[in-house]
Order: C-alpha cells, then sequence, then structure tokens
C-alpha cells in the first residue's frame, strides 16, 4: 500500500463530478487499500478518491473509535437511496479543507446502495455519524464540499483563506465562487 496526496481547497479537482467505477478489479482494489492507508495516516474517518486526485466514484470510510477494531468501509460507485426527511447537525471537517469545522444540517438516517471491494452489490442504512460521513463523501463524487452547505459569506471567507494560504505557497489554483 502506498500513501497518497491529498489535495486541498482551492484545487480545481475537487469540483470535478467523478466517474462511475466500470469494474471492481485488482487496479481498483489498490486504489481503495491506498485511499485507506492515507485516510488512517491523515487521520481522517472518511475519503472520496477525487481527494487524492483520482476521478473516480470511490470511498472509504471508518468510523470506529479509538480503542475499538478497525471496521473499514470501502464504496464503489455509491447512491444515496433514501434520505429520511428528519435532519441532524454534526460539525463537519474536512482532509481537504484541513483545520476548518463547521455544523453542516443533513438528513439524519440515509439508505446506501454500492459495490464492495469485491464488486458484490450491497445496501447499507445508517444514521448519526455514519450517515453524515456517507453523504459527506458522496458529496465530493458529486463535486460538492462541505462548505458549499454553509452560507454564501461562511463560503466565501475559508475560500478566501485557501486562496490566499495557495498563493503564499505558490501555487494559485483556483476555481470560481461555489454559490
Amino acid at each position: 500500500m502506498a500513501k497518497l496526496d491529498i489535495i486541498t481547497l482551492p484545487d480545481p479537482r475537487l469540483k470535478l463530478v467523478c466517474e462511475p467505477v466500470a469494474v471492481v478489479d485488482a487496479s481498483i482494489r489498490k486504489i481503495l487499500d491506498d485511499m485507506l492507508e492515507t485516510m488512517y495516516e491523515a487521520p481522517g474517518i472518511g475519503l472520496a478518491a477525487i481527494q487524492v486526485g483520482i476521478a473516480k466514484r470511490l470511498v472509504t470510510i471508518d468510523v470506529s473509535r479509538e480503542g475499538e477494531p478497525k471496521a473499514p468501509l470501502f464504496l464503489v460507485n455509491p447512491v444515496i437511496t433514501w434520505a429520511s426527511e428528519e435532519t441532524g447537525v454534526y460539525q463537519e471537517g474536512c482532509l481537504s479543507v484541513p483545520e476548518h469545522y463547521d455544523d453542516v444540517e443533513r438528513p439524519a438516517r440515509v439508505r446506501v446502495s454500492h459495490l464492495d471491494r469485491d464488486g458484490k452489490a450491497c445496501e447499507i442504512e445508517a444514521d448519526g455519524l455514519l450517515a453524515t460521513c456517507l453523504q459527506h463523501e458522496i458529496d465530493h463524487l458529486d463535486g460538492i464540499v462541505f462548505i458549499d452547505h454553509l452560507s454564501r459569506l461562511k463560503r466565501e471567507r475559508v475560500m478566501k483563506r485557501f486562496v490566499k494560504q495557495a498563493k503564499a505557497r505558490g501555487r494559485g489554483g483556483f476555481f470560481p465562487t461555489m454559490g
């Protein structure tokens, strides 16, 4: 396995809509394994392939707590097939938006269909942190970053900070204000 580089705002690749995976083969499993290692090392609880510059519909998640056995989930081509009308608010953060956290309101429960690491069709029902994490990562596959769920003013402040940091590091990649 290999640790991958996580891309951060304002990298325009974060706004890409990812392509579905046609076949789950050894190369896809290698990407998933590398994503999982990268996610654990970051550390994070979820990672979408686009966050490591791969525009495929792949997600790794592990919401197990410290001291519990690891419980990784591998999702290929995940789709939210149902979401509750009831909502919940979690303070979200993102490996691609480092050191920024904000409250985001999302459906409290979801059902997600996907292929697993072996290409088998699966469905998962989730609530709480797992439901939030699933929605957050699937958003990434559609070019949506969690700050897109914030008010325009908050979004613009965050973007301004990351654009300024990118310029200071000498990489000026910028995408239009999300709205």
